[in-house]
């Protein structure tokens, strides 16, 4: 099989959850969340702090875009490098993004030892993985169009021809519309918008 295009990136699909790994007593408990920015992710984490109050640490890692990737680990009280590493070892080892994956250690009275953490956080990350449908998706480029109604067959021969994917639309005397188009296509679509002459054509970060 061909690896994936430059255009397209792997994420998964929904939220999965419960996943349990269990030694000597302490219980891990893996989640997933696709996440499109850190809000998202803090939003999750505190909603798990919630459920699972009585837990002693809610430990994570998250890897956020597509281009210009970011991520963050984060050991929650554990020693360092034990758990938020092991985990986002996980996020690489699938090639992920847009992803938050939390393991949440009710500790069962013995201590496990840095081996040990590790170990039980990497097995909890991959078990809630192994559960997750990965998909594929395309890296898209929006586009805002301005144009007067008497010109709307005209953008919308170019939208279903390029196979644009309208986001927004205002149809009035003057309408406008943003769309979105794979990458490796936006650059034929926006000459070929231009080349209407009657349309004006901003592409958006």
């Amino acid at each position: 099989m061909n690896s994936l295009e430059n255009d397209t990136y792997k994420t998964i699909n929904k939220i999965y959850e419960d996943a349990l790994y269990k030694e000597k007593g302490s219980k891990f408990i893996g989640y997933v969340f696709p996440v499109l920015t850190e809000e998202e992710a803090k939003f999750h984490l505190q909603e798990l702090k919630k459920k699972h109050h009585a837990a002693r640490h809610w430990c994570y890692a998250w890897q956020i875009g597509v281009q210009n990737k970011k991520y963050r680990v984060n050991d929650d009280g554990e020693p360092s490098n034990s758990a938020g590493q092991p985990i986002y070892g996980q996020i690489l080892s699938k090639d992920l993004t847009n992803i938050l994956i939390v393991v949440v250690r009710y500790f069962g009275g013995t201590k496990l030892g840095v081996g040990g953490l590790m170990t039980a956080y990497k097995t909890a990350a991959k078990l809630v993985l192994e559960e997750a449908k990965i998909v594929v998706k395309t890296i898209n480029i929006s586009f805002l169009l301005h144009f007067e109604y008497a010109n709307m067959n005209k953008v919308m021969k170019i939208i279903k021809d390029q196979n644009l994917i309208i986001t927004k639309q205002k149809m009035e005397l003057n309408c406008e519309f943003e769309v979105e188009v794979r990458e490796k296509n936006s650059k034929k679509v926006e000459q070929l918008i231009t080349d209407l002459r009657c349309v004006k054509i901003k592409r958006l970060l």
